[in-house]
C-alpha cells in the first residue's frame, strides 16, 4: 500500500516523476547504490529523528552519520530515532522503503546539507523495491526547502 501512496502523492506534486521498481532489493544504502549503479552517498536516506516531542524526517546522504552535537544545535535538542513501528505509523513506509513522499499527515522535513554535492540523488519510493530520481533541487522543493546540518560524512 505505501508504494501506491507515493505513487498517488508525486502524481499529484510532480507528475513527471515515475516510482521505479526493481526486481533486486534497495533496502539499504548499499544495495540500492548497487542497483543504480551509483555511489552509497548518492542514496537520499530518510530518517525518522524525535527531538523531545516533535518527530519529524531528516534526508540525507546514504553514506552519512546523525551527528549529535551537529543535531542538537541544528534542531535545538538530542534527536532520537524512532523504532520501526513508530517509522510506519509516521510514515506509512516499512523500513527499507522509507521516504518524505506518500506520508498520512504533513511532517516537518529537513533535508541534511550534506546532500548539496549531488546533482541527482535516489531516495526509497515506499517499498524496499521502490526508488525515484530526481534532483536535489526538485527533493528540495517537494520537502519544503528546510536545510539543515546534522550528519557527519565518512573519513
Amino acid at each position: 500500500m505505501s508504494l501506491e501512496s507515493v505513487r498517488t502523492d508525486l502524481a499529484t506534486r510532480a507528475p513527471d516523476l515515475a516510482v521505479e521498481v526493481t526486481d533486486n532489493s534497495t533496502a539499504t544504502v548499499q544495495l540500492a547504490a548497487e542497483v543504480h549503479g551509483v555511489e552509497p552517498g548518492q542514496i537520499a536516506k530518510t530518517l525518522c529523528i524525535r527531538i523531545r516531542d516533535e518527530e519529524v524526517l531528516l534526508v540525507t546522504r546514504g553514506d552519512a552519520r546523525l551527528d549529535n552535537q551537529k543535531s542538537k544545535n541544528a534542531f535545538g535538542g538530542r534527536p532520537r530515532m524512532l523504532g520501526a513501528e513508530d517509522v510506519l505509523r509516521l510514515t506509512s513506509h516499512q523500513v527499507g522503503g522509507v521516504c518524505p513522499f506518500g506520508l498520512p499527515a504533513p511532517l516537518p522535513i529537513y533535508l541534511d546539507a550534506s546532500l548539496k554535492i549531488y546533482d541527482l540523488v535516489i531516495p526509497a519510493g515506499g517499498d524496499t523495491h521502490a526508488s525515484v530520481k530526481l534532483s536535489v533541487d526538485r527533493l528540495a522543493e517537494l520537502c519544503g526547502n528546510k536545510w539543515v546540518d546534522a550528519c557527519q560524512l565518512p573519513e
